[in-house]
């Protein structure tokens, strides 16, 4: 059984602060107890044909965001170009760019939840990755405050070895099942991507996506294409190629947008890594001959052969080890390592060639550390008028999640305030991938 198939991506993996008992909390009552700030790579120059404008946006994914502002300017919502994905259910601050616009005019835009802060200019297109990292302030409410000093012995751990670098839940969607959709794609399987992905009502599933997947599921795919809400223009569109082709998996399969498969895929790479970092976690801040370490300086990559040599530069944080992201070129780590992740591809029945089998879709690989750091660390307890809570503020490196974070203090997924309905939304439901 594949480990997609065999646990939850998230809820079975491991805990570094297993020693502290949870602390129960709930974040996202409302978007201001979760807000999210970028710290951008670079800053705009002030001059070129690129205009840069940072949004203030609330409750909007960010996919949607650049939709409503691309109708607003009359212009493509892929000409509008961003450093990365935040998340729909809070308070974000990002920049966007887009090129031959009056400034002015996106100056004065006026949309509903969106805020213009400031525009400038610069040379280029912002495009993914054009980011350091991301600032958050964290309001965590129905917690003990009885309990503050364990809350800080968890956080003291984290800061000192290192936050264990999971993929969160939000990579795998609200049904937790994106990675086995991968799985999948890779397998060339169509008939089970796309009962994943349009049908197999459950119970994480309600309102209009419950009705769409569950007209899926009686064979009535033109009534199922029409039923998917805004955001699932692919299970859309893949209803509709059901109809014509009188279900034939295959034609609905290739209906789907190829950036949506590789999506899937990515999400099966990350349940592979977690699953890698979930035995080795014991290890995280420390190297084994035979790792491929990773400094934290450059992001560069070498080979373990002195792992004593090299303790001192992992306790201190200028190194860590890595774990894989497989794919087609992923380089192989060695000895003891290479068989932590060689058992993994064993245990899936999966090997390096498979990522090279989808057609047109190019999945190198690439090695990921198993730990990252909190900045800036602040902690603090308080009140307003809808009760009490903690507030966590701290700055990440681009691709970490805050909610790995606050996975350890409750030793589970928390619970979010605000509603949000199951599926496979690529606008709203992949926003924190990259936080």
């Amino acid at each position: 059984m594949s480990i997609t198939e065999s646990m939850s991506p998230t809820d079975a993996l491991p805990f570094l602060t297993a020693d502290v008992p949870a602390m129960p909390g709930a974040i996202k009552r409302r978007y201001e107890d979760f807000l999210v700030e970028e710290i951008p790579a670079y800053q705009p120059c002030g001059s070129g044909d690129h205009i840069y404008f940072t949004i203030e946006k609330r409750g909007l994914a960010t996919m949607r965001a650049i939709h409503d502002i691309g109708r607003a300017l009359g212009v493509q919502s892929r000409d509008i170009g961003l450093a990365g994905l935040k998340d729909a259910r809070a308070i974000t601050i990002q920049t966007l760019s887009i090129e031959h616009i009056d400034p002015k005019k996106v100056a004065s835009l006026d949309i509903p939840r969106i805020r213009v802060l400031s525009v400038s200019r610069h040379g280029n297109k912002l495009r993914i990755g054009h980011l350091r990292g991301n600032r958050f302030r964290i309001k965590l409410r129905d917690c003990d405050p009885g309990r503050f000093s364990d809350l800080e012995s968890v956080l003291e751990t984290l800061h000192k070895r290192g936050v264990p670098n999971y993929f969160g839940s939000q990579r795998f969607g609200s049904r937790g099942d994106t990675g086995t959709i991968g799985r999948a794609v890779l397998q060339r399987d169509a008939g089970l991507v796309m009962d994943l992905m349009l049908g197999k009502a459950g119970p994480h599933d309600t309102g209009e996506v419950l009705r769409a997947r569950q007209l899926y599921d009686a064979g009535e795919y033109e009534a199922a294409a029409k039923a998917w809400p805004y955001g699932f223009r692919d299970n859309a569109r893949a209803c509709r190629a059901m109809a014509r082709s009188g279900g034939k998996h295959k034609r609905a399969f290739h209906a789907i947008d190829q950036r949506l498969r590789k999506f899937f895929v990515s999400a099966y790479q990350s349940a592979l890594f977690n699953r890698c970092l979930a035995l080795r976690l014991d290890q995280l801040d420390r190297v084994m001959e035979g790792d491929l370490a990773c400094k934290h300086e450059n992001g560069s990559v070498f080979l373990v052969t002195d792992a004593a040599a090299e303790a001192p530069r992992a306790a201190s944080f200028e190194i860590s080890p890595t774990g894989p992201i497989f794919g087609a070129r992923m380089t192989c780590a060695q000895g003891e390592p290479r068989r932590f992740e060689q058992a993994i591809l064993d245990a899936e029945q999966i090997v390096p060639d498979d990522f090279r089998a989808v057609k047109g879709m190019k999945v190198h690989g690439s090695r990921r550390p198993l730990r990252f750091a909190m900045e800036d660390l602040h902690i603090e307890r308080g009140s307003d008028d809808h009760g009490a809570y903690v507030e966590l503020a701290f700055a990440l490196d681009a691709g970490c999640y805050a909610t790995t974070i606050l996975r350890e203090i409750c030793k589970s997924d928390l619970q979010e305030g605000l509603d949000n309905e199951g599926g496979v939304d690529r606008d709203a439901g992949s926003a924190e991938i990259e936080n």
